[in-house]
């Protein structure tokens, strides 16, 4: 299993089998990092270029060919248990998912940066190396009580109330 540098496990073997598709993917199949920013790599731009910024991976999906690939989530779910994100205007509450990292550098400095959401229930039980990204797990009960919370809290500020009622109190 893929570890962090500090040597806890990040639930997978292969984070390309549950990479997303590149965050420099555009909708028509050019990639956005040769197009918008050729400064970050010119040879790398030239080529997309001759190509008419084609993505050169395609539809083959085999994003480790890229040395530009990304993937970083924008999930309001988590990826292992499904739970979903709940968050209250101005609450200071921590969130419920976090940014999880599949992927860290390698020996050369050189890696693709893969991140998934998962909720901090199942982030722990990755990283204490019981848990993989990919099991069929159910949300945990503290999880649940705490994103039913903020739902009524969510709920309480959408209800309306009119200003006779808000001045009477």
């Amino acid at each position: 299993m893929e570890r962090t540098p500090e040597g806890t496990p990040v639930g997978v073997d292969d984070p390309y089998e549950i990479a997303g598709v590149c965050d420099h993917l555009t909708g028509d199949g050019r990639c956005r990092l040769a197009l918008q920013h050729a400064g970050v790599d010119h040879e790398f731009a030239a080529e997309r270029a001759a190509d008419d910024y084609a993505c050169h991976v395609g539809e083959q999906r085999e994003w480790q060919e890229c040395r530009h690939y990304r993937s970083t989530t924008n999930e309001r779910n988590c990826e292992r248990c499904g739970l979903e994100e709940v968050r209250v205007a101005h609450d200071e509450r921590r969130p419920l998912l976090e940014e999880h990292h599949l992927s860290y550098a390698d020996g050369e400095g050189t890696s693709h940066e893969i991140t998934v959401s998962l909720c901090r229930w199942c982030h722990a039980k990755v990283h204490q190396s019981f848990g993989r990204v990919d099991d069929d797990a159910s949300p945990d009960s503290e999880a649940i009580a705490e994103r039913e919370t903020r739902r009524a809290a969510e709920n309480e500020e959408l209800g309306f109330q009119s200003a006779r009622d808000r001045s009477e109190k």
